[in-house]
């Protein structure tokens, strides 16, 4: 294996992300060596502060991959802290069952954790923004008034005491020792995920979300998962927190607790794992720093969020982000290399032509698209022009699935398109871009350009999340193909350059490179020379000229009348939803329909 393919193959177990670049592994030992040291240099006191902020980092750990990757806003989360307290205290006490060791009933608690993970999460596939938040504190009141009523079994609000670990875990250091190394645990694991392919559509999720279906990620399937995973270890962390308490009653699991778990990923930032870690650590030394203000600390947790918005908004991981600081090159030109194209092209006998069949389409009252019917044959560069609002776009969105036609066919190679299902377009070979570029401004290009490529990773959930050798192939391809993507498209230097840094023209090329990763059949293009200057539309009609003659069909829908008649073989005109005209450049040229509605002249 070459260097550069051992640094890839790398990448899943690096992938500890601050600002959208993996970051050094040294800052992570850093801290955990640290926290190795604090029984040797601090009173028993200390160590049991250090061993709480270990127990938040558990579950911290998995939920930054909920509220900072994928965005969503889980408040409540203290509820499965509570659920894993309790169900490892009445299993290892035998309130209900003979008692258990304390290890299995830390296992049932990850258990019940990952059930619960899902239950919670389940209203995020429906619900947005406050809405999901409001639901996950109403989770975690439920879960505290069953414990409160539920006193032949959790003690309701007298409580009852916490499991006790076996040797060499009872003593405060022993103990302290096993938290840490759950947490370094718990951190890697989660790094893994982060930075693998699951990790980039969490943030796609969470940021392009309409990209994220194009390429071909399902929603409900990945949150599910990563549900499961962040309450399986809120679970097991509420057995930790339960023994370092050695006694718990409901007015252990405040609302200030869950409140520091959510703050603690928002002045960390977003999308990082180191933040969130540093601010875990900050958030739970502040009330012993601040021990008069201890009644404050909802205050203070206020405070600090305040201030990070109005400061820092990109939270700790901004500020340590030094290398998307750093100036970028004036006057950059786009030059694709079009010889690199022959590696992304369709495979030999799977070109297939798209025919699009007396599609209609409504709106209420408005028919956006009146009976159309066009086809695109594989190495065929097809125009679709009209007026504003003649319904080109609409087209796009009924082909790539995002619209379900009232009436019509709509088939690639023979087979038909399932209707209003964008997320199956790419497994059929169909991708696209947008009239506004659809990228995660946050991640780097490199990401950004991998995404498209996700289906195509073969490494399941489980096996990225312990980083097995599968991961470690998965990362490599998706690297090579998106470095290949980028050289096709002259973009492979800004690679590493964070993509809300680049200019619009830039943005449209790696919608194209992105759109190539996973080596389309067909390939829709919606405006793509949108705010390009004059070289950069040659540059395009020649990018897009060569990815027709490896063989993909391309429908193209463009204002640019010359770039249009330059490079395409056949061109449909749309005019009110209905097609007005089809032909050769040449003959649409002097068709008078046409230059009447749409040319002019």
């Amino acid at each position: 294996m070459s260097a550069d393919g051992a640094q890839a193959g790398l990448e899943p177990l690096s992938a500890l992300k601050v600002g959208g670049a993996n970051a050094s592994v040294v800052p992570f030992l850093a801290i955990f060596a640290l926290a190795a040291a604090v029984p040797f240099i601090g009173n028993d006191y200390w160590v049991l502060i250090a061993t709480r902020a270990a127990v938040y980092w558990v579950l911290v750990s998995g939920l930054t991959l909920v509220i900072g990757y994928a965005g969503q806003l889980a408040i409540g989360y203290v509820a499965l802290l509570t659920l894993g307290a309790y169900v490892t205290s009445v299993l290892a006490a035998g309130n209900v069952l003979p008692p258990i060791p304390v290890f299995a009933a830390l296992a049932l608690a990850g258990l019940v954790g990952a059930v619960a993970g899902v239950i919670v999460g389940l209203p995020a596939l429906r619900l947005r923004t406050f809405y999901f938040a409001m639901t996950t504190l109403g989770f975690a009141t439920i879960v505290t008034q069953i414990a409160l009523a539920w006193q032949s079994v959790t003690g309701g609000g007298i409580g009852l005491s916490g499991p006790e670990m076996p040797a060499p875990f009872n003593t405060t250091r022993g103990f302290f020792f096993f938290c840490l190394a759950a947490a370094a645990m718990c951190t890697w694991m989660s790094s893994n995920i982060a930075g693998s392919r699951y990790g980039r559509s969490l943030v796609a999720i969470r940021d392009a979300d309409v990209a994220a279906e194009a390429v071909g990620i399902s929603k409900p399937g990945l949150l599910t998962k990563v549900f499961i995973f962040c309450g399986a270890l809120a679970g097991i962390a509420g057995g930790l927190f339960a023994s370092l308490q050695t006694y718990i009653t409901p007015d252990a699991f405040t609302f200030d607790l869950s409140l520091l778990f959510f703050i603690s990923i928002l002045i960390g930032g977003r999308g990082s794992i180191l933040g969130p870690l540093i601010g875990t650590i900050v958030l739970t030394l502040l009330p012993e720093i601040a021990a008069p203000l201890a009644a404050w600390s909802a205050f203070l947790y206020a405070a600090m969020l305040l201030a990070v918005v109005l400061l820092i908004p990109g939270g700790i991981a901004a500020l340590l982000d030094f290398k998307s600081r750093a100036p970028l090159e004036t006057g950059r030109t786009i030059a694709p290399r079009l010889d690199m194209l022959s590696a992304l092209a369709p495979a030999v006998g799977n070109q297939e032509t798209l025919s699009v069949r007396d599609v209609v389409l409504t709106f209420g009252a408005v028919r956006a698209i009146d009976g159309a019917s066009l086809d695109v044959a594989s190495g065929q560069i097809h125009g679709l022009i009209g007026p504003n609002g003649s319904g080109k776009t609409t087209i796009l969105n009924v082909i790539s699935g995002f619209y379900a036609p009232n009436s019509g066919d709509v088939q690639l190679g023979g087979v038909p398109l399932e209707a209003g299902d964008p997320v199956t377009r790419t497994r059929h070979g169909i991708a696209r871009t947008f009239q506004t570029p659809r990228i995660v401004g946050e991640a780097c290009v490199l990401d950004n350009v991998m995404l498209g490529g996700t289906i195509n990773g073969r490494a399941g959930f489980f096996a990225t999340l312990l980083s097995l050798p599968g991961s470690f192939r998965d990362e490599r391809m998706f690297r090579s193909q998106a470095l290949a993507a980028l050289a096709c498209v002259g973009l492979d230097g800004l690679a590493d350059v964070r993509a809300d840094r680049l200019q619009h023209s830039e943005l449209r090329f790696v919608e194209i490179a992105r759109a190539l990763m996973s080596r389309p059949k067909l390939l829709l293009l919606d405006e793509p020379a949108a705010g390009l200057s004059v070289h950069e539309i040659v540059h395009l009609g020649q990018l897009v000229k060569a990815i027709a003659a490896n063989g993909a069909a391309v429908l193209l829908v463009e204002h640019h009348a010359d770039l249009i008649f330059g490079i395409c073989a056949h061109v449909t005109v749309l005019n009110l939803g209905r097609v007005l005209a089809e032909g050769t450049p040449d003959q649409i040229r002097v068709n008078k329909e046409v230059v009447s509605a749409y040319l002019g002249g």
